[in-house]
């Protein structure tokens, strides 16, 4: 798979993208940068589908992600599983804001997509 180097090395990264995925899961948003939230979304997504799945080893992978966070996995799998079982993909959503004073990065909000019953 590829990915972006995000200016950081692999521990950090890692962390950084965890700890991105753990706050738009518990938060349902999250103001950051483009590049950020576009490699954060591929991990969101993956969790969700983990909490659609619903079995031991999807938990446990779930779990192993962020740091066994077990509220986070809890709302994945009993809240965010039940209100995206009926869709394929695609459970976030990237608003893109204007540039970060400073340095110019684009910033975007990136949030769960509603999804009405």
């Amino acid at each position: 798979m590829a990915y972006r180097k995000l200016g950081r090395d692999n521990k950090h990264r890692r962390s950084m993208l965890a700890t991105l995925t753990k706050q738009v899961i518990l938060n349902e948003e999250i103001t950051t940068t483009d590049t950020r939230a576009k490699e954060v979304r591929k991990f969101v997504d993956k969790m969700v589908t983990y909490g659609k799945k619903g079995d031991l080893g999807s938990r446990r992978r779930a779990l192993a992600f962020v740091h066994n966070d077990k509220e986070v996995v809890d709302k994945v799998f009993n809240d965010l599983a039940r209100r995206y079982e009926n869709r394929n993909g695609g459970y976030t959503r990237i608003l893109k804001l204007d540039e970060r004073r400073g340095d110019n990065a684009l910033m975007v909000i990136l949030k769960l997509v509603e999804e009405t019953k």
